[in-house]
């Protein structure tokens, strides 16, 4: 039985992940290109750092850890 609920909660989050990554190709301000991500791009290198983006995904998904231990 926990097999089983595990993948259907597995299966609902592909879902929900994919339909957020396919509606926020759309959005105005995507995740991965916020303002104070760092990028450098120099004559024959590039260097990315989504540091804001990594921020704000931290807090959600603790956000959504600390709801779901309750």
């Amino acid at each position: 039985m926990g097999l089983g609920r595990t993948l259907i909660t597995v299966g609902i989050v592909l879902v929900v992940l994919g339909l957020v990554l396919t509606i926020g190709e759309k959005a105005p301000l995507r995740l991965g290109h916020l303002p104070g991500d760092i990028y450098i791009h120099g004559k024959k290198t590039s260097f990315y750092f989504p540091i804001i983006t990594c921020l704000i995904l931290s807090v959600v998904l603790s956000l959504l850890l600390w709801l779901f231990r309750r």
